[in-house]
C-alpha cells in the first residue's frame, strides 16, 4: 500500500464496493403458494366465505364424480362444530389459563364492564315496559360478551357420496397438486377455477394445519384406499402421512372426504342453506342430506332434499376449439398437441365446423407459402400469425350444442315445484333455440354454444314480495354480486311485468335463469355473477324469462276470469232474495186483482194460468227463488263461454307426475316434455 493513502482514503474505498440488491434477485412461486396469498380470487374472502366456499366445493365435487357414471346422486354433507378445548387436543396443545389477563384483545375494564352492564339493564327495562303496554316486543340477543381477534372458530366438514371414486394411486395428485385434475379441457363443467377440494387443503394448512383424509372406492373393487396428507405450498406437492388399502366389505364406491378448518356458521349459515336449496332445485334427481352438529343442540340442524325424479341429463362431451375463439397461444399449443401431420388434416380434425372442402379454401386463402401437405413442424411464427389472422377474419358456421347438458325443462320445473310450492308456474328452454337462430340470433358467443332456461313462479312458500332471482351457470348456484349480473339487469330493467298480468312489487315472483355453456363469461375476481355486456347472452335471457311471462299470462288470465265469474255470481245471489220476494208479492197482488176483475180486463192465457198458480200456491217464493239462481249459472255459463271462444283459451288439464326411481335395472327410452317424461320400456 502507498504510504501517501491515508487510512481514511482506504475505508472509503472499500465502502463504495456494490451490494447485490435483494430486490433484483428473480424468484419463483408456485401455483399452491400464489393461490394461497391470492386465496380471495378462489372465494376464500373470510373464514365465513371459506366454510362456504369448502362445502359448495365438496359438494359439486360429488355430484360430477355421481354423474359421470350414470349413477342417480347421493350427498351427505356434514359441518361439525370443534370448540377450543377439543381443537387443542386434536393437534396436542394444552390449555393454558391466562396469566396476563390485560394483554388480551378482548380484555375489559371494571368501568368498562359496568357501562356494559347498565346499557343491558336500561334495554331490559324498556322491553319490560314495552311489554306492558301491550306493544310489539323485540326478543334481546343473547349477550356475546368481548370477542377478540385471536378467538377463532373450528369446523370439520365431510362430505360422503356414491360417485366414481378415485384411483388409489391418483389420490395424492388429486388433491396435493394445484392445477392437475381430470376436468380440464374444452367442456361443460361446473367448477370455476379447477382448484375443487385443493383451495380447502390450503385453507386448512393456513388455517389449522391439519391434513385432509380421503376414503374412496370404486365400482367392484374389493379394497378402499384410505389417504391422509397435506400439501408442501412452496413446492406444490403433496405430503403424504398415510395412503393404504383396506377392506371393503360393503363394496361402497364413492368418495368421503374430511378436512378441518377455521370458518365462521353463524354468518353465513343463511348462504350455505341457501346454497343447498338452490341445489336441490336444480339437481331434483339428488338426494341431499344437510346436518350442521355442535355441542349446543338447539343449533343442530338436519335438512334432507328428496329426490323427486330419476331422469338425469346426459354427460358433457368434451369438444374441439370453434376457429373464431381461438388464439395465438392456443393454435401453437394445438400444434404441439395433434397427431396429424399435415396442415389439411390439422384444420380438418382438431376444430369444429371445418370441412376438408372448407379446409382447402381456408389454405388457398392463406397465400402461396402455404400448401395443404406442408407439415405442422415446418410452420413458422409468421405464418402462425397469418392462420390466427384467417381465422378472425373468415366466415364459419356456428358450433352446436350437442356438447352441452342443461339441466333439462322438465327437472327445472320439478325442481321449482319441489322447493318453492308456487301457486303457478311457467317454464322454457333454449335447447332448440338454434332453429331459430335467424330470427332471435344465434346461442353463441365468441365461438362457445350456449343454451338458457329460465323459469318464473307465482307463489309459494318461503318467498318474498317482489322479484326473488335465482341463478345458475354450468347447474351451480351463484349467490354473491348479483346486483350487476346480466339476469338480475334484465329482470329489473328489461321486463315489463305489468304487460304480463303481473304486479312487480307485490306479487310473489321467482326468477330462476340457468345459462351452460363450454366457457361461462364470468366477471370479477370471485365469478359470482355474468356480466351484462354480452348482447349475445342478454338478449337469450329475456326473450326465455319473455316466453315464461307469456305462458303465465295465460294462466293469470284464466285465474282473473274465473275470480270475476265467481264475484259476478257472488253479486247476483246475493240480490236474488229481495228480487224473488219482490216479484212475489207483484204477482200475489195480481193474482188477487184477478179473481175481482170483470172479464175485460183479465189477463191472456198465459199470464192467467201463472197467476192461477200462483194463487194456488203451486209456485211459491221458494220455486222463483230456485228457477232464478239457474238461471245466474246458465248465463255466468254462456258469458264464460262466449269470452273463452274469443280469446281462443283451451282448457287443458295439467297434473304434476313424479317418476319413482325403479328397483331393477331395465332397458329404457325417455320422451321428454316440459311437463313430463313418457318412459317406454324394452
Amino acid at each position: 500500500m502507498d504510504s501517501s493513502e491515508s487510512p481514511t482514503e482506504t475505508k472509503k474505498t472499500k465502502s463504495k464496493t456494490p451490494r447485490k440488491n435483494k430486490e433484483t434477485v428473480l424468484k419463483q412461486k408456485s401455483p399452491a403458494e400464489f393461490f394461497a396469498e391470492n386465496k380471495n380470487i378462489a372465494g376464500f374472502d373470510n373464514p365465513g366465505k371459506s366454510l362456504y366456499t369448502t362445502a359448495r366445493e365438496l359438494v359439486e365435487n360429488s355430484l360430477d364424480s355421481a354423474e359421470s357414471i350414470s349413477e342417480l346422486p347421493v350427498v351427505e354433507i356434514t359441518i361439525e362444530e370443534i370448540n377450543k378445548s377439543k381443537f387443542n387436543s386434536m393437534i396436542g396443545l394444552i390449555d393454558c389459563e391466562r396469566v396476563d389477563a390485560e394483554l388480551y384483545d378482548d380484555y375489559e375494564t371494571e368501568k368498562a364492564r359496568e357501562k356494559r352492564l347498565a346499557k343491558e339493564a336500561r334495554a331490559q327495562e324498556i322491553q319490560a315496559k314495552n311489554a306492558a303496554l301491550g306493544k310489539k316486543v323485540k326478543e334481546t340477543p343473547a349477550s356475546k360478551g368481548i370477542r377478540g381477534r385471536g378467538e377463532a372458530s373450528f369446523y370439520r366438514v365431510i362430505c360422503k357420496d356414491n360417485g366414481k371414486g378415485m384411483p388409489h394411486d391418483d389420490i395424492p395428485n388429486m388433491f396435493g397438486r394445484v392445477l392437475s385434475g381430470t376436468k380440464y379441457g374444452l367442456k361443460q363443467t361446473r367448477g370455476k377455477f379447477g382448484l375443487g377440494a385443493k383451495m380447502a387443503l390450503i385453507w386448512s394448512k393456513m388455517s389449522t394445519g391439519l391434513p385432509i383424509e380421503i376414503s374412496s372406492s370404486m365400482r367392484n373393487q374389493s379394497y378402499m384406499s384410505f389417504c391422509r396428507l397435506d400439501i408442501d405450498i412452496h413446492k406444490n406437492i403433496p405430503h403424504v402421512h398415510v395412503n393404504e388399502k383396506r377392506e371393503n366389505k360393503e363394496r361402497w364406491h364413492g368418495a368421503e372426504i374430511q378436512v378441518v378448518i377455521e370458518g365462521n356458521w353463524t354468518t353465513y349459515r343463511s348462504k350455505i342453506l341457501h346454497y343447498m336449496r338452490q341445489m336441490a332445485v336444480i339437481t331434483p334427481y339428488a338426494q341431499f342430506l344437510f346436518k350442521f352438529v355442535s355441542d349446543a343442540p338447539e343449533k343442530n340442524v338436519t335438512i334432507r332434499f328428496s329426490r323427486r325424479t330419476d331422469v338425469m341429463p346426459p354427460v358433457p362431451l368434451e369438444t374441439k376449439h370453434h376457429p373464431s375463439s381461438v388464439d395465438l397461444l392456443l393454435i401453437k399449443r394445438l400444434i404441439a398437441e395433434t397427431l396429424k401431420q399435415n396442415l389439411l388434416q390439422f384444420l380438418q380434425h382438431e376444430f369444429v365446423n371445418i370441412s376438408k372442402s372448407h379446409a382447402e379454401r381456408l389454405i388457398g386463402e392463406m397465400g402461396p407459402d402455404f400448401s395443404p401437405k406442408m407439415a405442422l413442424k415446418s410452420l413458422t411464427p409468421q405464418q402462425l400469425v397469418r392462420i390466427h389472422q384467417l381465422f378472425r377474419q373468415a366466415k364459419f358456421d356456428d358450433p352446436n350444442g350437442h356438447c352441452l347438458s342443461p339441466a333439462g325443462e322438465y327437472n327445472l320445473r320439478l325442481g321449482i315445484i319441489k322447493e318453492l310450492q308456487p301457486d303457478m308456474v311457467a317454464t322454457y328452454s333454449g335447447r332448440f333455440y338454434f332453429l331459430l337462430s335467424l330470427l332471435h340470433g344465434a346461442q353463441v358467443f365468441e365461438g362457445h354454444p350456449f343454451i338458457v332456461e329460465a323459469g318464473v313462479s307465482i307463489g309459494g312458500k318461503n318467498v318474498k314480495q317482489g322479484l326473488n332471482i335465482f341463478r345458475f351457470a354450468n347447474r351451480i348456484p351463484l349467490l354473491f354480486e348479483q346486483g350487476a349480473d346480466v339476469v338480475t339487469r334484465t329482470a329489473l330493467k328489461r321486463i315489463n311485468w305489468s304487460s304480463y298480468k303481473i304486479n312487480q312489487l307485490q306479487d310473489k315472483i321467482g326468477i330462476f335463469v340457468s345459462i351452460v355453456s363450454t366457457k361461462i363469461p364470468f366477471k370479477g375476481t370471485g365469478k359470482e355473477y355474468i356480466g351484462d355486456d354480452i348482447t349475445e347472452i342478454a338478449s337469450a335471457v329475456k326473450y326465455s324469462i319473455q316466453q315464461c311471462c307469456v305462458q303465465l299470462k295465460s294462466k293469470i288470465v284464466k285465474k282473473m276470469q274465473a275470480r270475476e265469474q265467481q264475484e259476478r255470481k257472488r253479486n247476483l245471489n246475493k240480490y236474488i232474495p229481495d228480487a224473488t220476494g219482490a216479484v212475489y208479492n207483484v204477482l200475489k197482488d195480481m193474482a188477487e186483482t184477478q179473481l175481482h176483475a170483470s172479464k175485460k180486463f183479465r189477463y191472456g192465457d198465459d199470464d192467467g194460468e201463472l197467476l192461477r198458480k200462483v194463487s194456488e200456491n203451486l209456485i211459491t217464493k221458494e220455486t222463483l227463488s230456485e228457477k232464478l239462481a239457474k238461471h245466474v249459472e246458465q248465463v255466468d255459463y254462456e258469458m264464460a263461454l262466449e269470452y273463452a271462444t274469443q280469446s281462443g283459451v283451451s282448457e287443458e288439464p295439467r297434473e304434476t307426475i313424479y317418476i319413482q326411481p325403479l328397483e331393477t335395472e331395465n332397458k329404457i327410452i325417455d320422451l321428454h316434455s316440459p311437463f313430463f317424461v313418457f318412459r317406454m320400456f324394452h
